[in-house]
């Protein structure tokens, strides 16, 4: 199905025996005080299942390049061992691994490491990203650094990588040496093109010094910035030459700063947008006699067929991959057995990968929550149905915490049996599934529903649980109750008029909502509605239109959103009794939602208190104290949810083992990576339970 991307290539001397590169992730493992069992764990399940050539997450050459304080230090004889021990876990596997050296200049944030000061950069350019303003490197700093990259190619090889790979992209010091916006010097590190890419190929040149030309050099270049102020084409262009005349053995294409008006890695960027910035240095190499410098695309690749479509004219060498992986360790091997139908696709919600690695929680997968805890979870085996010795489980609601749960029952080898009420899987998952760039939450439904079908597990629709069935569930070992959460009411008066709904309603049916509509809540939920509302059914959009949108080959960039519906159809306000919109959202997505919401004309009203829902609107007091009164054809409450779990004291009464999952856990910080977090625990928990 793949000819593009199942053929063999080269990188240097490293032959792979597909076109297709694990990606860099930071995990906040780097650093555990486990001897790098997270770490050695999580990379050899990957290797194992196909992986051909894998980059590590950024490891700083120096203390003070270190991004947070999760980042691995190449110079702590602590973080050297847990590094090795990956290197050994991918090489029993068969994989390969290459080592990414780090330095994140003025994009490190406070507490990155114990007694460093300031980050350094290029120049003292603030970073709204780290909230810091740096300290201006040195002639001397520059040099040493210089050598600090050098020094930490040499140790990756000592410590037994294949390879190495340099971060000249997203923002970080390297970048931030050839971008005008924040490369201010004029000295022999700054002042025109030249200068300001002389660091880069110093840092190259240097590597290359020190390890020799047997040992792959990966470079990761920005294609574009995406900043106002970042790289100029032009300039891009020429370091990609430079640096493949200097000896990189590829190059690797990011895009994109942590500061920019753009998205990047969003579900909102159509899937392989990005893989024209590849394709273009990729023709600058081969006008100038580089054909043998291959050039790896990355960043909103989620299928491996969207790898195979990118592949296929021959521009690009090969496809990086990161938070696939995490989503679904076998995306290979899987894909080249001819099942993509069975990938656990990424949904690029980034709320439990990019906005963890942020700060130091452990970086997992929402729809893989395994993803970051290998070693405290065993790998699942066949999904094919099993009984005899086993446990026989019940699991009560088929929301996305349930299916997580009844899949893992299923991976140790039990008999389980589904039960829901609605006459289909999902839950919430399913609603969120109709906001705008989350249309592929339903793809995870899908999954999960089809592996438990194939597993030959009873899924009962339709069949709502009560106090009466709690004598049939006795015939099961355990019970996971999964049973979700109900829209939450409000106390107010007017609330019961026939113009008021809950959220569960109003996304049941979008289309009979119009006119003015005010929902009270300005939560995650009360946000996706106004999202659905306010953009057009057909936002879809291509990448050319994407990069078109954007302005991406211009020097400033512009930070458009979707098409939206015109104002005379819907106007939305948004309500809260709190100060901020979205909040819960993850950082990585919230900025890009918000100016959606403002593209689309949004009012949005904090610091209320609610006084009254009227036949024509809805009475408040602003911040003020003032009484106002915002017209309303429709009010829609989102005020938050309260759980099912009804049955808890029922099952336990009759002596039946239960544990709870999701929103039946209760709702406090409730959201998808808590749900399926809980699914996963509560399989193991409840087999444990049941055997005493």
């Amino acid at each position: 199905m793949y000819d593009h991307v199942f053929r063999p290539g080269a990188i240097g001397t490293m032959t792979l025996p597909h076109r297709i590169v694990m990606g860099s992730m930071h995990l906040n493992l780097e650093t555990r005080d486990d001897d790098g069992a997270a770490l050695a764990a999580f990379y050899a399940e990957r290797a194992a299942a196909g992986a051909a050539l894998i980059v590590t997450g950024g490891v700083a050459v120096n203390a003070v390049g270190a991004g947070g304080p999760g980042y691995g230090v190449i110079g702590d004889s602590r973080d050297r061992a847990a590094l090795s021990a990956a290197a050994r876990a991918v090489h029993d596997r068969g994989g390969r691994i290459a080592l990414q050296l780090f330095h994140a200049g003025r994009y490190a944030r406070p507490g990155a490491r114990e007694g460093v000061g300031r980050p350094v950069a290029p120049s003292p350019v603030h970073s709204d990203f780290s909230r810091r303003t740096p300290r201006e490197m040195t002639p001397g700093d520059i040099t040493t650094t210089i050598d600090d990259f050098a020094e930490g190619a040499c140790t990756a090889r000592a410590l037994g990588f294949d390879a190495v790979e340099v971060m000249g992209s997203e923002g970080y010091l390297i970048n931030q040496f050839t971008a005008p916006l924040t490369n201010l010097r004029d000295d022999a590190w700054g002042g025109d093109a030249e200068r300001r890419r002389r660091f880069p190929l110093e840092v190259l040149r240097g590597i290359r010094a020190a390890v020799g030309r047997d040992f792959p050099v990966l470079f990761r270049i920005s294609g574009n910035d995406l900043v106002t102020g970042g790289t100029p084409p032009g300039e891009v262009t020429a370091l990609a030459v430079a640096l493949a005349e200097a000896g990189a053995d590829a190059l690797s294409v990011g895009v994109g700063w942590h500061e920019s008006p753009v998205p990047t890695v969003q579900s909102q960027v159509p899937a392989g947008t990005w893989a024209a910035g590849g394709k273009a240095l990729k023709r600058a190499l081969l006008a100038v006699g580089h054909k043998d410098v291959p050039v790896i695309a990355s960043n909103r690749f989620n299928r491996i067929a969207q790898a195979e479509e990118a592949l296929s004219d021959g521009e690009l060498d090969f496809v990086a991959m990161a938070r696939p992986f995490l989503a679904d360790p076998e995306i290979v091997t899987k894909s080249a057995a001819g099942r993509p139908d069975q990938v656990n696709l990424c949904i690029a919600c980034n709320e439990a990968c990019i906005d963890r690695s942020f700060g130091t929680e452990r970086v997992s997968c929402l729809v893989n929550p395994r993803a970051g805890h290998e070693e405290e979870f065993p790998p699942r085996r066949s999904t094919r149905h099993r009984s005899g010795p086993f446990g026989r489980y019940a699991v009560i609601g088929a929301g996305i915490a349930g299916l997580e749960a009844a899949r893992t029952l299923v991976g140790l080898g039990h008999h389980v049996e589904v039960y829901e009420a609605a006459t289909r899987a999902g839950g919430q998952f399913r609603l969120a599934s109709q906001v705008p760039g989350k249309a592929e939450f339903a793809e995870t439904i899908r999954h999960h529903v089809t592996e438990l079908l194939e597993a030959g597990v009873p899924l009962h629709l339709g069949r709502r649980i009560g106090g009466e069935d709690v004598p049939e569930l006795r015939s099961f070992d355990g019970v996971v109750l999964a049973t979700g959460v109900l829209p939450a009411r409000l106390s107010l008066s007017g609330a019961e008029l026939p113009h008021v709904r809950d959220y569960a309603q109003a996304f049941a049916d979008p289309d009979a909502l119009h006119g003015r509509i005010v929902i009270i809540g300005g939560g995650g939920i009360a946000v996706d509605l106004a999202h659905t509302l306010t953009t057009a059914p057909d936002a879809k959009v291509t990448p050319e239109e994407f990069l078109a949108r954007h302005a991406v080959a211009e020097d400033t960039p512009r930070p458009e959103t979707e098409p939206v519906v015109r104002g005379a159809l819907r106007e939305v306000t948004l309500l809260r009794r709190g100060w901020r919109i979205g909040e819960g959202i993850g950082p990585s997505t919230r900025w890009v939602v918000m100016r959606s919401l403002r593209s689309a004309g949004v009012g949005m009203l904090t610091g209320v208190t609610y006084r009254e829902i009227t036949p024509v609107g809805v009475i408040v007091a602003d911040a003020e104290g003032r009484d106002r009164s915002i017209p309303a054809d429709h009010v829609v409450l989102a005020v938050g949810q309260v759980p099912v779990r009804d049955l808890a004291p029922l099952l336990r009464e009759a002596g039946v083992p239960v544990v709870t999952a999701g929103g039946a856990a209760g709702t406090e910080g409730l959201n998808g990576v808590r749900a399926t977090a809980e699914g996963l625990r509560a399989a193991h928990r409840i087999a444990r339970v049941a055997v005493g």
